[in-house]
């Protein structure tokens, strides 16, 4: 509506940060945050990569080669340090942060756009999700993830084995990777492999501190 204004909040209580709501409310502006005039593309793009069949024979391999190669490059890579670690608190509390209670009826202030990671306890594999996550007071917060999630089936998994899930939550970034988060894509399809198919290039992952 209205072609969906950002609102800026300069001053959020208890926060020394401003947040910006609704950044992508807009065709245009969702495009220009992937990287393209028209979002059709993306689309045109994803679609491609998912109906790619494995390939029969060796010409049809040598017509894949440079899509492999390509797709080989944009594999996410480690790096020893990023911009992200910079500063790191040591008591950290989520009063820290410009976190909304956006609706009037809301159960109390969400984290709405942050990036869950998780890995399967028996495979190891990575997943990228996004659950609103409910602030309860300055220590706790609940994830929200339906049973049906890949971040509440690695859960289960982990509780079956007896074991707590090891949770990492990621906000801010590439704009592409909050979309690489939510994207339907099928579960052997690595979500940070997605985001640099996204921007044509590697998306580096450093360390967590904790989990």
């Amino acid at each position: 509506r209205a072609g969906g204004p950002a609102v800026l909040f300069e001053k959020v209580k208890g926060s020394a940060f401003p947040v910006v709501l609704n950044t992508y409310g807009s065709m245009k502006r969702m495009a220009w945050a992937l990287g393209v005039e028209d979002v059709e593309e993306i689309a045109g793009q994803i679609q491609a990569l998912l109906q790619m069949k494995p390939p029969s024979g060796m010409l049809e391999k040598l017509k894949m080669l440079p899509t492999l190669l390509d797709m080989g490059s944009w594999a996410p890579k480690s790096v020893g340090s990023g911009a992200c670690q910079e500063v790191v608190v040591q008591d950290p509390s989520f009063d820290l942060l410009p976190i909304l209670q956006c609706w009037p009826k809301d159960a109390g202030r969400y984290i709405t756009l942050p990036m869950v990671i998780t890995k399967d306890p028996a495979t190891g594999n990575r997943n990228v999700g996004m659950y609103r996550i409910q602030v309860v007071d300055a220590k706790t917060a609940m994830m929200h993830w339906q049973i049906h999630k890949d971040g509440a089936r690695h859960a289960a998994e982990a509780k079956a084995r007896g074991r707590k899930i090891e949770v990492a939550v990621c906000l801010g970034g590439d704009p592409c990777l909050p979309y690489a988060a939510t994207a339907p894509l099928p579960p052997q399809l690595d979500e940070m492999l997605f985001a640099g198919f996204l921007r044509k290039k590697p998306v580096e992952l450093v360390r967590c501190k904790t989990v």
